[in-house]
């Protein structure tokens, strides 16, 4: 019967240390062998803590799936910030590109409830105004209304904006 071990692991930067080491050493798995293959399905999220579930067998074999980054990470990963603001309506951190918001909500889409671009970036954005994060140099509180006016229709779809 398969067994299940849940991590937050730095993209592409595990190792036999904890939290992996104390998680593995017990079971029949080759601890190298899941450290390397984590590494090189997350080298793409570089230093980002990414959830990873490592199954295992008894005789030894092992799948691994790698989740998506929560988004407050993914934002400061792409604004370069290393903490929010403790006072998000008046003191801003950072400020993204309307590309990069894009970005982010491309990477969460699977994970979010929002079916399309323009309402995963709607999503995004929420977690910008509660990290003091600005979007485009304006407050991302009014974000949803630009893309609502068709603002940002021309980069987020608007094919999807008829929907």
């Amino acid at each position: 019967m398969a067994e299940t071990i849940e991590v937050l692991v730095a993209g592409g930067q595990a190792d036999p240390g904890p939290p992996l080491g104390p998680e593995l050493g017990p079971t029949p798995v080759d601890v190298q062998a899941v450290v390397q293959e984590i590494n090189d399905q997350t080298a793409a999220f570089d230093g980002t803590e990414v959830p990873v579930t490592i199954e295992y067998e008894e005789d030894g074999s092992f799948s691994i799936e790698v989740g998506v980054p929560p988004t407050a990470a993914l934002i400061k990963d792409e604004a370069g910030f290393e903490t929010g603001s403790g006072e998000p309506n008046e003191e801003f951190v950072a400020d993204l590109s309307i590309e990069q918001l894009k970005t982010i909500a491309e990477q969460k889409k699977p994970d979010l409830l929002a079916y399309d671009t323009r309402n995963a970036a709607k999503e995004v954005a929420g977690t910008c105004a509660s990290m003091g994060v600005t979007i485009e140099g304006e407050d991302a509180r009014t974000f949803n209304e630009r893309v609502a006016s068709g603002e940002y229709d021309e980069v987020l779809g608007a094919e999807e904006a008829a929907a």
